[in-house]
């Protein structure tokens, strides 16, 4: 069986909020996604496939998720 920790990685993104500077809006109309602000940082919530291809886009748009 797969661990909790896993399956939380591929459901959801956390990066600091400044990351999604000018590109949150393309994000939310793009994927379907919920992207919840944290104090600081923001947490993108979704599917594991919208998880992924968000991940893609965003690496595309230079934010580096490691």
């Amino acid at each position: 069986m797969a661990s909790a920790d896993r399956f939380r990685d591929s459901t959801q993104i956390l990066l600091p909020a400044a990351a999604l500077d000018g590109i949150r809006e393309d994000l939310e109309r793009e994927f379907t996604l919920t992207v919840r602000e944290e104090g600081t940082q923001v947490r993108i919530i979704g599917s594991p496939v919208e998880i992924k291809a968000a991940s893609d886009y965003l690496a595309m748009n230079g934010i580096n998720l490691a």
